[in-house]
């Protein structure tokens, strides 16, 4: 079984890696947006950065008091959590001023992002670790999850976008 530690562990070094890159790309190419409808790199980072903190970390809080729901995952959910990941394809979300990032305007903004995401999960993983709590948030797509899946959800959802870096990358460098 995985646990928190374990997790916080493998999301730390992640973010290493997003961070070691972003030391490679100018502002302008962090910019860049390879096609219409696409993000750009930096939208990615910011995406990552905005998502742990204004939906996972504020559902796991969510998770950990006594006014959460109760529920099951989805079958897309229980297969995610079983893999340790979510499948290696591209998951598109039609363009919106809800879920669509903004350009950033420095990498600093990205750097203080990712910062701020992994003091907050430094801070939550004693907390979570201990949680044995029933209470649930509905994931739009996984269900509902408890503190602990979510807070793995985290680290997943970084994962998952190593590959669509990859890609941004080779379209900067083309």
């Amino acid at each position: 079984m995985n646990t928190t530690t374990e997790t916080l562990q493998r999301f730390e070094e992640t973010v290493q890696h997003y961070l070691l890159e972003l030391d490679s790309f100018s502002l302008e190419q962090l910019q860049y947006t390879p096609q219409e409808g696409q993000w750009s790199l930096g939208q990615m980072y910011l995406h990552l950065v905005n998502s742990a903190l204004y939906m996972h970390l504020k559902n796991i809080d969510l998770c950990l008091q006594s006014n959460g729901e109760t529920g099951a995952k989805t079958e897309a959910g229980t297969a995610a959590f079983n893999l340790g990941g979510f499948p290696p394809i591209r998951i598109q979300v039609p363009p919106s001023p809800q879920y669509t990032p903004p350009q950033p305007t420095s990498k600093e903004e990205i750097v203080e992002g990712l910062n701020v995401v992994i003091r907050k999960m430094r801070e939550i993983e004693p907390v979570v670790g201990k949680s044995t709590g029933p209470f649930t948030v509905s994931h739009p797509g996984f269900g509902a999850l408890n503190a602990g899946e979510w807070f793995m959800l985290i680290e997943m959802h970084y994962r998952h976008h190593l590959l669509q870096k990859e890609r941004l990358k080779h379209a900067i460098a083309d």
